[in-house]
């Protein structure tokens, strides 16, 4: 029976079967029924002292109490029901099937609706608003609506998959989009959103494209494809016009490699890309296996050793103003090619520990040149999970002296009880900031200690910088070995934990102050390397900081010939010394040779060469420009820092490393 009954009269049944739902859903509907009323009515079952209990429909009843405690509906305002007057367990079926037998809309029949709205008059943002949607929701299946017939026809039947249909809508040329359908649609392989932006995005490809490269031209025309020339084009410039056969050509050709380089390599696979990184989806599931660089060979050391030899004969001709042009041009150019030989060198690939080599992957990732190239990180497969419908996940309770009573969950559920779970700990985490920051700073101290097999608890990420230059450590600079100190201080009685929990207890038991510590550390850590320099060195963020701390770089880093003055060229050394001392000082040294100029400047720029106080004071100051913090722009507006904001009697110049810490 159909009845109309005042909402402050319906209440939830204990029978209704639906135990979870979604906020972002629940939202939607809420605006749906403030804008257009309750479209589907509710069926409820009669109970004591007039009430009724809602045994399907319970998300439209809290969506109306929401809107009553908006004032947007009357607490006694009428609903529709259907009243039952079945069983309590021909309830709980009518329920199940109500909530059964729904079928979510498919994104086709909800861009052809949001298209007719549109047209009817409706802004975006008045459909969004009626259905509790994002506007970039909606604008996003407007793009749908306009997509080539047989593309938007693939959507509806379910031929296609929404990211599929998406990436056709890369451009709204619909006779792209239907002939780029009508060529991977005759391929032999399965296409990817991502080879499909690419094909609707170029039309043909260039003779210079990495697919084109690695292909090859023959072997791309020996299988029928086209190519179009025009009257100036070259090999780099032709279009190659049949793109779905070039990605199928390419896609087998990087699978190919990747089998053999993953039976070399002895690893338990290489995901091959056609894109030149490993994008999120491709890594998506996958854990990042610790690795560290190769050791130099004997052999690599001595060529570096031959390298820097060779480097000093060559600046030596540079520095001499007899050497004539084209010594001064053969030098740079030798110069140029020992410096990237060096680098060359000195980029060591990762190496994995043995064990866990057999379980490894890489990704086979296409160069920009069109060289398949393995990216130099390994990954592990997490486990997988089953899957909702197909089984259950068994859950059994911790071993603590509870009834161990095995409970079969599906994985939605699992996955819907974590969330909510997560919740709770984070709004209480949240809400006591000393144990937010006992967390953050564990978290990121016991990185280097974490086992790579178990899951991380937060997505709390501080990794040492490689830095430009692997293995290279400045083990004599007062800065470095004070930082080596600083970190052999710290208190690591916490490590003697067997797992990250009792870890985690034996850190939060440390004193504030050993905590605090090792907070500046895994903070300073972190740090990249950056000189007051244009170019990919600068960090303005880094001068910043520099600025605000009033460092005094002289203090903490002198020049010498080992760092830096046998790495420069005469006139370089010859304008420091000008710098200090004026053209008297420098004019002492002019016809010094390089090596003993060298070494002269150490003993200047120490203070220990004999020379007047001013110039001695001048030159313990003294440190190149890219070493020093940058000052702020005239512009940049940035706050004077008073030096007495550190604090009464606070000298932060001549601190030592654990005052700093401190």
């Amino acid at each position: 029976m159909i009845k109309s009954i005042p909402l402050n009269k319906l209440v939830q049944s204990p029978r209704n079967v639906r135990r979870h739902s979604d906020p972002a859903a629940d939202a939607e509907l809420k605006a749906s029924i403030a804008a257009r009323g309750l479209l589907q009515n509710l069926i409820v079952r009669p109970t004591a002292k007039g009430k009724f209990e809602v045994e399907a429909g319970e998300r439209r009843r809290r969506a109306m109490l929401a809107l009553a405690d908006e004032k947007l509906l009357a607490r006694d305002h009428e609903v529709t029901c259907l009243v039952l007057e079945d069983s309590a367990e021909a309830v709980v079926e009518t329920s199940l099937a109500e909530n059964f037998h729904r079928l979510a809309m498919n994104p086709a029949d909800e861009a052809q609706a949001f298209a007719a709205l549109v047209a009817g008059g409706a802004t975006v943002e008045d459909v969004a608003r009626r259905f509790g949607l994002a506007v970039r929701f909606v604008e996003g299946r407007l793009r749908l609506a306009k997509l080539a017939p047989v593309v938007f026809e693939a959507l509806a039947a379910g031929q296609i998959t929404l990211d599929i249909a998406k990436a056709f809508g890369a451009t709204s040329d619909q006779e792209i989009q239907a002939r780029v359908f009508e060529q991977v649609s005759s391929a032999y392989y399965a296409p990817n959103p991502d080879s499909i932006r690419r094909m609707v995005l170029s039309g043909t490809v260039r003779g210079s494209d990495p697919r084109a490269r690695l292909v090859g031209r023959d072997a791309y025309i020996a299988a029928g494809g086209r190519i179009e020339r025009e009257l100036f084009d070259d090999d780099d410039s032709e279009s190659w016009v049949d793109v779905a056969l070039l990605e199928s050509l390419a896609a087998a050709k990087m699978e190919e490699q990747a089998r053999a380089l993953a039976a070399e390599q002895g690893l338990a696979w290489v995901k091959p890309t056609l894109d030149p990184y490993a994008s999120h989806d491709l890594v998506e599931g996958l854990v990042r296996l610790p690795a560290e660089p190769a050791p130099l060979t004997e052999a690599e050391l001595a060529r570096l050793d031959e390298l820097d030899a060779s480097y000093d004969e060559h600046a030596a001709i540079l520095e001499d103003e007899h050497s004539a042009e084209e010594a001064v041009a053969a030098a740079e150019a030798a110069i140029e090619a020992i410096e990237r030989e060096c680098q060359e060198i000195r980029a060591r690939p990762p190496v994995i520990a043995p064990e866990l080599k057999a379980e490894a992957g890489m990704v086979l990732v296409l160069s920009r040149d069109g060289t398949p190239a393995l990216q130099p990180v390994f990954y592990g497969e997490r486990q997988a999970e089953p899957d909702e419908g197909e089984c259950g996940i068994e859950v059994i309770p911790a071993d603590d002296g509870s009834d161990k009573r095995r409970t079969t969950l599906s994985k939605r559920l699992v996955d819907e009880l974590a969330m909510q779970r997560r919740d709770v700990l984070a709004l209480h985490v949240a809400s006591d900031p000393g144990l937010a920051l006992d967390v953050m700073i564990f978290t990121l101290a016991d990185a280097d200690t974490h086992d790579w097999r178990s899951r991380a608890a937060t997505t709390l990420r501080a990794p040492v910088p490689a830095g430009p230059i692997l293995g290279f450590e400045a083990k004599d600079a007062p800065a470095s070995s004070a930082l080596a100190e600083l970190r052999s201080g710290l208190d690591e009685s916490w490590r003697t934990g067997a797992d990250a929990t009792s870890r985690f207890d034996l850190f939060r038991a440390l004193p504030d102050e050993a905590r605090a510590a090792w907070l500046g550390y895994v903070v300073a850590r972190s740090l990249e390397a950056s000189l007051n320099m244009a170019g990919e060195r600068q960090l303005r963020f880094q001068d910043h900081l520099g600025r605000l701390i009033g460092i005094d770089i002289a203090q903490w880093w002198r020049p010498t010939a080992a760092n830096y003055f046998d790495r420069v060229s005469k006139q370089v050394i010859l304008d420091a010394l000008t710098d200090v001392g004026g053209l008297e000082l420098s004019s002492r040294f002019a016809s010094v040779k390089k090596g003993d100029l060298a070494m002269s400047a150490e003993r200047v720029f120490a203070g220990t060469y004999i020379t007047e106080v001013e110039v001695r004071e001048k030159a313990l100051a003294w440190v190149p420009e890219v070493m020093r913090f940058a000052p702020a722009a005239p512009d940049a507006g940035e706050p004077e820092i008073d030096a007495t904001d550190a604090g009464p009697g606070v000298d932060t110049e001549h601190q030592s490393p654990r005052e700093l810490a401190a």
